[in-house]
């Protein structure tokens, strides 16, 4: 029996992470054994083999990746340095973190019956490469981690559902900066109004996912994200 995806996305700051980790306190709460790709590939610097994997009744997993390409994209790609590199460079980074990801550990684990949960995805790629750049999202589509992605679509897609100022006055009150180049007010302007469209919702809707939004906006705290993503656990699974 082919395990849940559950994807979780939205900007910087918008409580996504905080999303994820509740549920994988309600998967430790509920006794049953996690692996969190997070933790283990900065451990490790590579993926879990299948032996690994099927130890797992849970997968908490995240793009980009904590090792290979996935690491490359987090310390030289995305920072906010004098490199400037192209939205395409940076795409066609993203999908290949994503289709060494998918190939090493998603679609096994799923096909194990392991149920996966992603911090980030292929929907971070359609929303922020095109408002980077002119990049259209039908070129994205065309890379093959893409491809990959869409045709192992998530079960659920939660995006988490924040205002633009929100999340710029979050990312400054935070003690460890990511320096990213997507930091700036009118940038993340830009990523809100393609987090909550039309177009992505169906994208994915006729891919079989259902999509949901969680309201993380002031003035709910982490602790009011968390108990709502624990009840969502529950109803999932």
């Amino acid at each position: 029996m082919r395990g849940k995806f559950v994807m979780v996305d939205g900007l910087d700051g918008s409580g996504k992470g905080t999303i994820v980790d509740a549920m994988k306190e309600w998967a430790i709460d509920h006794g049953v054994n996690v692996l969190d790709l997070r933790d283990f590939c900065r451990e490790n610097s590579r993926f879990p083999n299948e032996v690994e994997i099927s130890s797992a009744a849970f997968i908490f997993s995240a793009e980009p990746t904590f090792c290979m390409v996935g690491q490359a994209i987090r310390e030289e790609l995305v920072r906010n340095t004098d490199t400037n590199y192209s939205a395409m460079t940076i795409a066609q980074a993203f999908s290949l973190d994503r289709e060494i990801l998918y190939k090493r550990v998603i679609i096994p684990a799923l096909k194990l019956g392991k149920n996966v949960i992603q911090e980030r995805g292929v929907i971070s790629s359609l929303v922020y490469q095109p408002a980077q750049d002119r990049i259209q999202v039908s070129e994205l589509l065309k890379l093959t981690g893409n491809r990959l992605a869409l045709l192992n679509a998530p079960d659920t897609v939660i995006i988490a559902k924040v205002s633009a100022e929100t999340v710029v006055r979050r990312l400054k009150l935070r003690t460890k900066k990511d320096d990213s180049i997507f930091d700036s007010l009118a940038f993340q302007r830009k990523l809100e109004s393609r987090y909550t469209s039309d177009w992505l919702k169906t994208l994915f809707e006729k891919q079989g996912s259902t999509v949901m939004y969680m309201d993380t906006d002031d003035p709910k705290t982490p602790e009011d994200t968390k108990e709502e993503a624990k009840k969502l656990m529950d109803d999932l699974f």
